[in-house]
């Protein structure tokens, strides 16, 4: 995909060449950072290429390593971020995703310099890859520190956020959705979040500066949807603003809202996991992902898992699939997995390489070349394909079998997510 403008990538290179401009106190000063960070230049490029494989653009080597060493360490005459110009390379004018990966290894913690200025580099480069419609995010932690790759930038439809009980509000009345939170458990969440619950100053609309906290904002939000409550000595339902109270003595779906509207307004950079070990610790069937409380048994593919998908078509229709889902939108969460499951069979689709080779690959990979394994993974393929070809997975297809139950809706979704999520873990990194 070429989402990736070249105004972008001009902008990124400027970076890298010029500094970045930063406000320090009273003055503007401009920082470098080098896109290899605190490795040397030629083993930076290592981690990425096979340069002995490359070409070399001086007679005088056999590859582009020798080449490389000659201009860059023995005589220093390339230019500075030469390698984004490079054709070798394809950073100026190949696909988005080899790009992208480029990017992700620049912020590695393997190569960044964390005494460098690499977080403000990284913020600046966020906001000219958001405009294309990707962003770098922390997808999984190595000696505690991020591990950086890609993923389609969404942009939020509406600034409203609605919290759990209201989203789902349907499903709770008609007793789809059940929940029991014993009082041990509403102890250990209450003073998880009465942790998170730090004190801030705020400024109103005439300029006027005030003290508030977390927990104000929390239950500001609530009101737009609710009259916060909780249960008093007399059992009598009456209105709080409390976070104990609310927390302790409260409907269960309370209790989910409340975790979900902290997790949105929290400065604690692990709280998702933090309060992921409560809930599991104390089996409730329920975990935070991606800000949304989801039922575990229907987490989405995880973003671990979505990192290794290095086309960026099949990433985005994830991720759609996925946000339609947590929205409650069955019909159209099923479309689009059902296209993210076409698309994965063209994976590795080249010149070369068919429709039927890649979905071959695939199986063979899923099945560690176990015969009984890949015969498994294969029906299931043939099978998905089936289910799409007789039933109206795509709204616009008026003449197949149609669908209107949610719960077969269901079925279908679950059904594709087991497959499609396997299948990734297996996917190579289909190296630049």
């Amino acid at each position: 995909m070429n989402r990736i403008t070249e105004i972008t990538k001009r902008d990124i290179l400027d970076l890298f060449k010029n500094g970045l401009e930063i406000d320090d106190f009273f003055a503007t000063r401009t920082v470098p950072y080098p896109y290899f960070g605190r490795l040397e230049e030629l083993d930076f490029l290592k981690r990425l290429y096979k340069l002995k494989d490359m070409p070399s653009n001086d007679s005088r080597y056999e590859n582009a390593e020798q080449d490389i060493w000659q201009h860059t360490v023995n005589n220093d005459d390339y230019s500075d971020c030469w390698v984004f110009e490079d054709e070798r390379f394809y950073l100026q004018n190949g696909d988005d995703e080899t790009y992208l990966k480029f990017l992700c290894e620049v912020f590695h913690p393997a190569v960044r310099y964390e005494k460098g200025y690499w977080k403000e580099f990284l913020t600046e480069i966020n906001k000219l890859l958001q405009n294309d419609g990707y962003e770098l995010y922390p997808a999984e932690k190595v000696s505690n520190r991020e591990v950086y790759r890609w993923r389609i930038f969404q942009r939020e439809e509406s600034a409203l956020f609605v919290p759990y009980s209201q989203r789902n509000e349907k499903d709770i009345k008609e007793k789809r959705i059940v929940l029991s939170i014993n009082r041990k458990a509403r102890n250990q969440i209450y003073q998880f979040l009465e942790r998170c619950n730090i004190e801030y100053q705020a400024t109103d609309d005439t300029g006027y500066n005030y003290s508030t906290n977390i927990a104000a904002d929390v239950f500001y939000d609530i009101r737009q949807f609710y009259v916060p409550k909780c249960f008093n000595n007399q059992k009598e339902y009456v209105e709080t603003d409390n976070l104990q109270d609310f927390i302790i003595s409260n409907l269960p779906f309370c209790v989910l809202d409340a975790i979900e509207l902290f997790a949105r307004h929290s400065m604690l950079d692990d709280f998702e996991a933090q309060i992921n070990t409560i809930l599991k610790l104390n089996d409730i069937a329920f975990q935070l992902s991606n800000g949304k409380i989801v039922n575990s048994f229907d987490v989405q593919i995880t973003q671990n898992s979505l990192g290794v998908v290095e086309e960026a078509g099949l990433k985005e229709l994830l991720q759609e699939a996925s946000k339609y889902y947590d929205a409650n939108n069955m019909q159209i969460a099923v479309e689009k997995l059902w296209d993210a499951f076409e698309r994965l069979k063209t994976y590795y689709c080249s010149p070369s390489i068919d429709k039927k080779k890649s979905v071959n690959k695939i199986v063979k990979d899923m099945g560690n070349n176990q015969q009984a394994f890949m015969e498994l993974f294969d029906r299931e393929f043939h099978a998905l394909t089936s289910l799409g070809n007789d039933f109206r997975i795509r709204h616009h297809e008026t003449t197949k079998v149609d669908i209107q139950d949610k719960r077969h809706f269901e079925y279908f979704y679950k059904r594709c997510l087991t497959l499609i999520s396997t299948a990734i873990e297996y996917l190579d990194g289909r190296c630049l």
